[in-house]
């Protein structure tokens, strides 16, 4: 079959000797700007009158010139191909305007803590030998070697048959507010899971957790009025949305009850927390707080965010009730995701909604991007229906808590320097420093021997009120967690010899 091939070249004296050498030109300039990129097949030659209005010989003498330059390679049986590293072009490219002064962009998005908060996940590059083994301790990441991907494609592949006997219609009968069978299967996954009540219809299906985030920013935030409470420090790139909609962000602390409800400004139209597993000091909400926060948002008119992003992964003690209960079904928006309990890569979570807000937020997801990919949603609903993500979770459960172990067994081995704050969910443990420790250059040492890890500065929104380290134990086993200890033992005791602490 003849290659696909749109690039459009002027080939001047068509019928010529110049059409020979302009064919070559233009050409040659196609794969130097990068209009033909490598790889890409070129038609054969025989075909060359219908594609460059030229003849055969002239077309295989433009191509051996290209070929003889290194510009393109033959494969025998087939075709000629750019190569794969053609020279770059040495020409003059269109000025550009910088993008930090270019008048067409939204200055919100050029500010430095909304780059900062959005570019979270993006560290500092290794620079050591990449041959040098590489430990990732930051939090919420999960190990996809221990997915069952064998039974997760046999799932999907039994769904995908199904759709080739009855496609998908384009516009849903719920309105685009995800896929049925999904949402019966996420009631369920939650009920059991988290005791989370529930219908289908008070479901969204979204684009992951940062999603349903924007979602709700969209449709709970009047720009310059609505004031929106969050967690200090928290998740910066939840924050990011909700400042993006226009809302007034006010940072409140948490101690080690959860967040301090005494603290909320009265005008808070929006409560945004982890009441379950505080993101990122890892604690939770005592009971007393739990229903402080909510007799707070039913007398001031507020409503309640509950990110409850890792929730299946209990380790001790009895289950935490979610605030989302019935009694408040009208005043508490629940948000999940399976990024944590399946895979970062199919990007789908869902939020739970008052029946009064469904309406708007089906209209602003529509506004997005329609629907989630209904395979995915389709394989997903089946994978929970026939037990496999039950299984799985309880078997990483079993993981993390061998993980967690032996991160709390070799964080002990460093007090009184490190002081590991106390939590029972989740896929991260945090501990405090000693005043004399300087976090960041620890951080920084530990990079350069491709050892990843967070500090508590970097969540936060306001005023620093403690320093330490955010150890997530979800990628990495519990023999690499207690040889990394050592490491980090020394690292701790160079900073603080060195003087250079936190205040300094």
């Amino acid at each position: 079959m003849d290659a696909l091939f749109e690039i459009k070249l002027d080939i001047a004296g068509r019928g010529t000797r110049a059409s020979g050498r302009t064919l070559y030109e233009e050409l040659k300039a196609a794969i130097t700007d990068g209009r033909l990129r490598p790889g890409t097949q070129l038609p054969a030659t025989r075909a060359s009158a219908d594609y460059f209005a030229v003849s055969r010989n002239t077309a295989v003498q433009a191509y051996h010139r290209l070929l003889n330059e290194g510009l393109l390679v033959s494969r025998q049986g087939s075709g000629t191909f750019v190569a794969d590293a053609p020279p770059i072009s040495r020409g003059k490219r269109p000025a550009t305007v910088p993008a930090t002064s270019h008048p067409a962009l939204n200055p919100f998005w050029l500010r430095e803590d909304v780059t900062s908060a959005m570019g979270f996940w993006r560290d500092t590059p290794d620079t050591t030998a990449a041959s040098a083994p590489s430990l990732d301790f930051r939090p919420a990441l999960i190990d996809p070697r221990l997915f069952p991907f064998d039974i997760f494609r046999r799932v999907m592949s039994g769904q995908l048959r199904g759709l080739e006997k009855r496609p998908a219609r384009y516009k849903s009968p719920q309105g685009n507010q995800g896929n049925y069978q999904l949402r019966e299967a996420i009631t369920r996954h939650i009920a059991l899971m988290r005791a989370v009540v529930c219908g289908a219809d008070d479901i969204l299906v979204t684009s992951g957790a940062q999603q349903a985030f924007d979602l709700l920013a969209r449709v709970l935030v009047t720009p310059g009025q609505t004031v929106v409470a969050v967690e200090d420090p928290g998740y910066p790139p939840m924050r990011v949305a909700f400042a993006a909609a226009g809302a007034t962000l006010v940072p409140v602390p948490v101690d080690d009850e959860g967040l301090m409800v005494d603290r909320l400004p009265t005008n808070a139209g929006v409560i945004c927390l982890c009441p379950s597993h505080q993101f990122p000091l890892g604690v939770s909400m005592s009971p007393r707080r739990r229903q402080a926060l909510l007799d707070f948002a039913r007398q001031h008119g507020a409503v309640i965010v509950e990110d409850d992003y890792d929730g299946e992964f209990r380790h001790e003690g009895s289950p935490l009730e979610v605030l989302r209960k019935p009694e408040h079904a009208d005043t508490v928006f629940y948000v999940g995701t399976f990024s944590k309990c399946m895979l970062p890569s199919l990007r789908l979570g869902y939020l739970v909604a008052p029946a009064w807000a469904m309406p708007t937020l089906v209209a602003a997801k529509n506004c997005m991007d329609w629907h989630c990919p209904t395979p995915i949603q389709l394989g997903v609903a089946r994978f929970i229906d026939e037990g496999h993500l039950a299984a799985h979770v309880r078997r990483m459960r079993q993981r993390y808590r061998e993980r967690r172990e032996a991160l709390a067994g070799t964080l002990a081995g460093l007090a009184p320097v490190l002081t590991p704050l106390p939590s029972a969910y989740g896929m991260h443990m945090s501990a405090t420093v000693a005043e004399d420790i300087d976090v960041e250059a620890v951080a920084e040492l530990l990079q350069r021997q491709r050892i990843r890890l967070h500090t508590l500065t970097r969540y936060y929104h306001g005023t620093v009120d403690r320093h330490g380290f955010v150890f997530g134990f979800g990628a990495v086993e519990p023999e690499q967690i207690r040889r990394v200890g050592e490491v980090l033992a020394d690292a701790l005791s160079a900073s603080s010899h060195s003087g250079n602490g936190p205040d300094e």
